[in-house]
């Protein structure tokens, strides 16, 4: 990324003005975007499959994104809200949360065992994403005490924190009656989690590749591929538009409830205290407010939050605001 630049690429807000050659967009209505502005032309764009364009320009990396009070897009990368069933909080989630339904899309998840590997907000997604998806059993892992209480929240059965045992790959089968995960989701990029991704999951089974690691990462291919005949699919973005229709389907009938991610709400002046909670790893999705905290924040209630497999099992009631 070349600076200067403003950043953000997740954002939900209202239509303000319009280009003299837009055509389906009109000021007032409420919109959120893909962050990924393809070209049209090359030859993944023009047989749908654009998430794989060669000259996609990214919102917030590429070009400036949505950390400000306004940002400009084109128009073929809006994507329409319904202000009635999505609140800002959630529809500004739509653009990470996809990345997480296009994860979980490329296996066929119900009756098998899920591990994610790392409980970021994609990684806590795709836990709720899988348990919605009539997995098994969802097992969960991570550094952060604070993270893997969010997957318990989110639906995972078990959670691990991985300083606490020197034998990741036995854990996972021993919390799942002796056998290995059917499907793996790498979603912290960390390679020793790389390398435990392949150690981990049963012969014959799916590993999918998400987290992007800074540095290289040596696997032994043999050993860990070849030899346990497994499936690789290294996954990258949304399908475009495909996976922005799945996410709203899944977030405007309550099927996965986000709510528990917003950790905390602040105020606009408060953004030092929200990034201190981020690099902390207290938090998970902060919302800033221009106009201050709001009265009622955005959490489940306490009946709610109680039983896990409940809040899978009705419909979430969002507070609109």
């Amino acid at each position: 990324m070349r600076g200067p630049r403003t950043v953000g690429h997740e954002f939900a807000g209202t239509v303000v003005a319009i280009g003299r050659s837009v055509r389906n967009v009109v000021a007032g209505e409420y919109v959120s975007a893909e962050s990924h502005v393809t070209c049209g032309a090359c030859y993944h764009c023009r047989t749908g499959r654009a998430h794989m364009c060669e000259y996609t320009q990214i919102l917030g990396v590429d070009r400036d994104g949505a950390f400000a009070q306004y940002v400009a897009v084109p128009e073929s990368v809006i994507w329409k809200n319904d202000r009635t069933k999505l609140p800002p909080e959630i529809a500004t989630l739509q653009e990470p949360f996809g990345n997480a339904v296009f994860a979980v899309s490329h296996e066929d998840i119900p009756g098998k065992t899920v591990a994610v590997l790392g409980c970021g907000p994609i990684g806590l997604f795709t836990i709720g994403i899988a348990r919605a998806s009539g997995a098994a059993r969802v097992l969960a892992s991570d550094r952060m005490p604070f993270r893997l209480d969010l997957a318990r929240k989110m639906g995972a059965h078990d959670v691990l924190d991985v300083t606490t045992v020197d034998d990741v790959p036995a854990w996972f089968a021993e919390h799942n009656e002796g056998e290995h995960p059917d499907v793996v989701f790498e979603m912290s990029g960390a390679p020793a989690a790389i390398v435990d991704a392949f150690r981990l999951v049963r012969n014959g089974g799916r590993v999918i590749l998400f987290g992007i690691p800074a540095l290289p990462v040596e696997l032994d291919v043999a050993d860990l591929l070849i030899f346990k005949n497994l499936t690789v699919s290294a996954v990258n973005g949304r399908e475009i538009f495909g996976t922005w229709y799945k996410t709203r389907w899944l977030l405007e009938h309550g099927v996965v409830d986000l709510r528990p991610l917003v950790t905390a709400e602040l105020g606009l002046s408060e953004f030092e205290h929200a990034f201190a909670l981020l690099e902390s790893g207290e938090a998970c999705k902060v919302v800033l407010r221009p106009s201050g905290t709001p009265a009622e924040p955005l959490v489940a209630t306490p009946a709610e939050a109680a039983d896990t497999d409940s809040q899978l099992d009705h419909l979430a009631k969002w507070a609109h605001r």
